[in-house]
């Protein structure tokens, strides 16, 4: 599954470049003034959360929540778990605040994810396939097989697959360009000045947004598959839906499950040179968003995308469009190993 992992590497270092890329720039020399770059650039995203905490809208919670998620030492009243709780339990709170609250648990203790966010999920959208894979993660580390197998059925009827990782970096694109940043936050050596700024708040916050377990649905299908002609039936099928996914991480695992459980050396070569193409989207995207952290128009195109909503995927392809960057890899074009 190497080109599985080469996609979760790269949009890894995507969502999180940001707040990377002023301690790489910085020469020894600079360190001090890095630092208090990014004292400022935490003191500024404290300012956010205290100005989107007050609202009772949940899409303002749900950003002051990923906003507050890596602090480190936050008021009592504007931490994660306090913020999210909070927009759960106001009017309009849809299934991205309850995926939200799935990262609300302690791993120390073996609790995540957060099992009542799972509960809320199933009641709130039982057609969304990303529902049933965190269910059939959670149920096949506790060695509930005979319950994951009905996870996988459901996922594998369900109508779509969303883990709303586009809900929330719209949400925090918004809430990014609530306050212009002060000069303290601006990066002296970019040109992307202001916007720069929004792009790493927007972008570094998104990446706290959950991920469901896709790995364990992976090995379920491998594992069980190859002995059991409904499962493998189900897990090809799922393979198709996960394949109009959401995210790039879908869409491979999507390919991958073809790949190895569709018994047509043409569906596998199809699958194969499919996830070659989503490499090559997924590594030209993450170019852009690195050119962003110094190019003004770039950096503010990358917001105009994010806050127009829509998915993960559907905001990497409009990038590429937009950059003039082909969709399809060339022919003669292979992955960086």
């Amino acid at each position: 599954m190497r080109g599985w992992r080469l996609i979760a590497l790269t949009l890894a270092c995507v969502l999180t470049a940001t707040a990377a890329t002023a301690k790489q720039q910085a020469a020894p020399s600079a360190a001090k003034a890095a630092q208090s770059r990014e004292k400022a650039l935490l003191a500024f995203q404290n300012d956010l959360i205290n100005v989107l905490s007050p609202s009772g809208d949940p899409e303002r919670l749900l950003a002051a929540a990923l906003l507050a998620r890596p602090l480190q030492n936050p008021s009592k009243l504007n931490t994660f778990h306090a913020l999210i709780e909070r927009a759960a339990r106001v009017d309009g709170a849809g299934p991205a605040i309850s995926w939200a609250r799935l990262a609300d648990c302690d791993p120390n203790a073996h609790a995540c994810p957060n099992s009542d966010a799972v509960a809320q999920l199933v009641q709130q959208a039982p057609d969304n396939a990303a529902v049933w894979l965190v269910k059939l993660s959670q149920d096949a580390n506790s060695l509930k097989n005979d319950d994951a197998r009905q996870d996988l059925a459901k996922a594998a009827s369900a109508k779509l697959y969303d883990d709303y990782s586009g809900v929330a970096l719209k949400d925090l694109a918004n809430a990014a360009t609530l306050l212009p940043p002060p000069n303290a936050t601006i990066d002296p050596n970019s040109n992307a000045g202001a916007n720069g700024v929004q792009v790493l708040i927007a972008f570094g916050s998104a990446a706290g947004m959950p991920q469901p377990a896709l790995r364990d649905t992976a090995s379920f299908c491998e594992e069980k598959a190859p002995k059991d002609d409904s499962v493998k039936n189900d897990c090809l099928k799922l393979g198709q839906l996960l394949e109009w996914g959401s995210s790039p991480l879908a869409r491979s695992l999507g390919l991958h499950l073809r790949e190895v459980l569709n018994a047509d050396p043409a569906q596998q070569q199809d699958a194969q040179n499919a996830r070659r193409t989503l490499i090559w989207q997924v590594q030209n995207f993450a170019a852009l968003s690195f050119r962003a952290q110094n190019d003004k128009a770039q950096a503010q195109h990358l917001l105009s995308l994010a806050r127009n909503g829509g998915t993960q995927m559907s905001m990497v392809l409009a990038a590429l469009h937009d950059a003039g960057v082909p969709t399809d890899a060339p022919s003669d074009w292979q992955p960086t190993k």
